[in-house]
């Protein structure tokens, strides 16, 4: 009996030793979280030091565009701007050159789309490929692998005269005919977008619906880079893009499209510092960003600012390098426009 009471009195001890340890741990744990917060926030860490292996980098290729006289009011839906990282990777995009097989590359890729492998010459690296069967021809740029798809509908109007595939299908197919030109980039992951179209005398012009349509026109974009999306100029519109029909049949079913894409190195990259939001938005509001669409803005309007943003700009151009840039959409007015992330002091003249 002794021995049976003193093990109960041992046991409620150790479990109520326990129970004070573990309360021990957490509030110990509690204080010297808010011990840490407090000390971090009188001596902060040093920022990360920027590695700029790349020197002063090449401006981004903006193309030339027109700007209105607007003015610019800030109503994001947080009230502000937002908070960024002082520093973001910019990666290394390889350089591409032709060689002397890159016109038989061309031939097997014009040949594994059913088009003659006897091209007609345009210039020293512009092909011109002619389909086998259907008024149909691909120019290919040998040195940069950029190529483009034309259907002649004055020719032959059958693929006009069937309803188009639903968009879905219609991304389905043109990604089928990338991968029969082993084409399909891995990085091309991103958020697909499309058009309906209708044929009419002045050519293909906007639809409104899938019923009100002949053709669709479908829009790949690359996946996003630090979880940062990749927009391109038009923001809406891919450096890939194709228009598919209703027909199956090969040679009739993708009519046209547009390939500019050129690799990013995932595994070369280096950290640059970039500009706060604040200093983003007061080189904006001075006039200095590249207007990515207009949407419904007129000259001397004023547009609200919805959303600021850094993105990675996807040029459709040879580029050495792949970097970030601020976006400043104004919703309303469907209105966008860019500045480069990058500060000032690393880019060249």
């Amino acid at each position: 009996m002794v021995t049976l009471t003193y093990a109960s009195i041992t046991a409620r001890k150790i479990i109520r030793y326990t129970v004070f340890f573990i309360i021990f741990l957490i509030v110990g744990k509690m204080f010297l979280g808010v011990a840490l917060g407090i000390y971090h926030k009188i001596f902060p860490p040093p920022p990360p030091t920027p590695t700029v292996a790349y020197g002063k980098l090449p401006k981004l290729p903006f193309p030339e565009r027109a700007k209105l006289n607007l003015n610019f009011t800030l109503e994001t839906p947080e009230g502000g701007l937002p908070t960024t990282p002082s520093l973001i990777k910019i990666y290394f995009m390889p350089k591409l050159s032709a060689n002397l097989l890159s016109l038989d590359f061309a031939k097997e890729r014009a040949q594994s789309l059913n088009y003659e492998i006897n091209p007609e010459t345009l210039s020293d690296s512009l092909y011109k490929f002619y389909n086998k069967t259907t008024p149909s021809s691909m120019q290919i740029d040998i040195i940069t692998g950029a190529f483009s798809v034309s259907y002649d509908l004055n020719v032959d109007q059958s693929p006009l005269a069937v309803r188009p595939v639903p968009p879905e299908v219609a991304v389905s197919t043109a990604r089928q005919f990338m991968t029969s030109a082993n084409v399909l980039p891995e990085d091309m992951t991103g958020p697909t977008s499309h058009q309906f179209l209708k044929y009419e005398s002045s050519g293909l012009v906007p639809a409104v619906s899938l019923a009100d349509s002949n053709l669709i026109k479908v829009h790949f974009f690359r996946k996003s880079f630090e979880e940062m999306p990749s927009l391109t100029p038009v923001p809406n519109e891919g450096n890939i893009w194709f228009i598919i029909s209703g027909l199956k049949e090969r040679g009739k079913d993708v009519l046209a499209g547009e390939y500019h894409y050129f690799p990013v190195d995932e595994t070369q990259s280096s950290t640059y510092p970039i500009k706060t939001a604040d200093q983003a938005w007061q080189e904006f509001t001075a006039g200095n960003y590249f207007t990515a669409s207009f949407g419904a803005a007129n000259d001397g309007e004023n547009i609200k600012i919805r959303r600021v943003y850094l993105a990675y700009y996807d040029s459709g151009e040879l580029m050495d390098f792949y970097q970030p840039i601020y976006v400043f959409e104004g919703t309303d007015k469907n209105f966008v426009a860019y500045i480069p992330a990058v500060t000032g002091d690393y880019y060249g003249e």
